[in-house]
């Protein structure tokens, strides 16, 4: 017979809070045995959903698309390594995405960080009379939208 996991055992080992744990089990995302006790116990694939859980929120994935994710997943057997490598295959465009975001954030970071202009007339932060909205909510230059402003006034 399969030993179960407490709850402590799976927090430890996934580094997953125990409250977290709770969480993700009210969510649908993992799932649990009772003891005789009224205590949670926990298979070991959980660990495995757990790690995709974590993996996921990292490329910036909400719970309710995780969940959407997990569903995927067959029910008439403990998944194996072709499954999650189904399910995770379609990432790459994400996580290119991700990496691009971060390369635009690091570029504008050093770029006024460097510059010490502290120009309210050109600076990608401060943006006066919001030129930049016409084109959007949220940081347009950021994310790569000019906002309607040629290259060389914002460099």
């Amino acid at each position: 017979m399969e030993s179960l996991l407490t709850i402590n055992q799976v927090a430890r080992r996934s580094g997953v809070a125990a409250s977290a744990l709770r969480y993700y089990e009210e969510k649908g995302l993992i799932t649990s045995e009772r003891a005789g006790s009224g205590h949670r116990r926990f298979r070991r694939p959980v660990l495995r959903r757990l790690a995709f859980i974590v993996f996921a929120q990292r490329l910036g994935m909400s719970l309710v698309e995780i969940g959407v994710e997990l569903a995927k997943l067959p029910e008439d057997h403990v998944p194996k390594g072709q499954d999650w490598a189904r399910l995770s295959g379609a990432w790459s465009a994400r996580i290119d995405e991700r990496i691009a975001e971060l390369e635009r954030l690091k570029l504008g970071l050093a770029k006024c960080i460097s510059c010490g202009c502290l120009s309210l007339e050109l600076c990608k932060l401060v943006n006066p009379a919001d030129r930049a909205g016409t084109s959007g909510p949220g940081p347009r230059f950021w994310v790569g939208d000019q906002g309607g402003i040629a290259e060389k006034e914002i460099d």
